[in-house]
């Protein structure tokens, strides 16, 4: 294969590379998750462990250290309905910053695939995309586990769980072949983008919920593309209410523009990556 070759761009060449290569993708998603507990003597068992143990954490510094609380006008959640609220959001915030983080030196990490053999580069953020959609669904199934020993059973809604992260997905795919070109070219990707990441974090309703933030400042906060997803998946998960399906039709248009982007950008200048690299 010619590394100088136009390469297709449109979202449909994307859908048959995906398609074509969905057995090397599977491979590859098995292989980095068993990779990163291989050695351990339990294994497999830290992915449910280790959200358990956050979950455990995270309850105890906020809501018994920090002493905070959810709701409005001092409304009170208790601390089982807090530590699945405050949870919930640090789910979703790990796929998109789980992700991203890895981008930038993802091209970088992989260079026999760039030089020496005939390999479809456009594939590597999907594969890191499965290994963390793994590890959250894992976190989620831990989340649903507590919600029921809390509360005895869980809300049928919970079925559009798939349906509300789709679009963080689509734009978490769409932003990392962004970053993954990027990081090619300017090592300083990396340590910038932790910043963001972390920035994101705090400026969404993970911690708190959006009415604790006066009005004036809402605005800044929902165009963090956190916010929507998180809100949503509390709706579905924690309070058993159905989507808004009009918003998310309106992320999954932005989303889809941003996957397109992102994709187009990364097929353009992966010509140049052998160059480089």
């Amino acid at each position: 294969m010619n590394p100088h070759a136009k390469q297709a761009t449109s979202l449909v060449s994307l859908a048959r590379s995906l398609i074509h290569n969905r057995e090397l993708i599977y491979q590859m998603i098995r292989r980095e998750v068993t990779g990163r507990y291989r050695g351990s003597i339990m294994g497999m068992v830290w992915s449910f462990f280790n959200p358990l143990f956050m979950l455990a954490v995270y309850t105890f510094v906020f809501s018994v250290v920090f002493k905070a609380r959810w709701g409005e006008s001092g409304a009170e959640a208790s601390r089982s309905q807090f530590a699945l609220l405050l949870f919930m959001g640090m789910i979703v915030h790990s796929i998109l910053a789980e992700v991203l983080n890895q981008a930038p030196s993802i091209i970088r990490n992989n260079t026999n695939y760039v030089k020496k053999v005939v390999f479809p580069l456009e594939i590597l953020p999907v594969v890191t995309m499965g290994s963390t959609l793994f590890h959250a669904f894992v976190s989620l199934l831990v989340l649903l586990a507590t919600y029921m020993v809390v509360n005895g059973s869980l809300h049928w809604t919970v079925v559009c769980i798939p349906l509300v992260w789709l679009p963080l997905i689509l734009t978490t795919l769409g932003l990392a072949w962004l970053l993954a070109s990027l990081g090619v070219f300017l090592r300083d990707v990396s340590q910038v983008i932790g910043i963001v990441t972390t920035v994101l974090l705090f400026l969404a309703p993970v911690f708190y919920p959006l009415s604790a933030i006066p009005k004036a400042y809402q605005v800044w906060i929902m165009i963090n593309p956190l916010t929507f997803i998180i809100q949503q998946s509390r709706e579905v998960v924690i309070w058993g209410r159905l989507p808004d399906w009009k918003g998310l039709g309106l992320d999954l248009v932005f989303s889809s523009l941003v996957l397109w982007g992102g994709f187009w950008w990364f097929q353009k200048t992966r010509k140049g990556f052998a160059d480089v690299i």
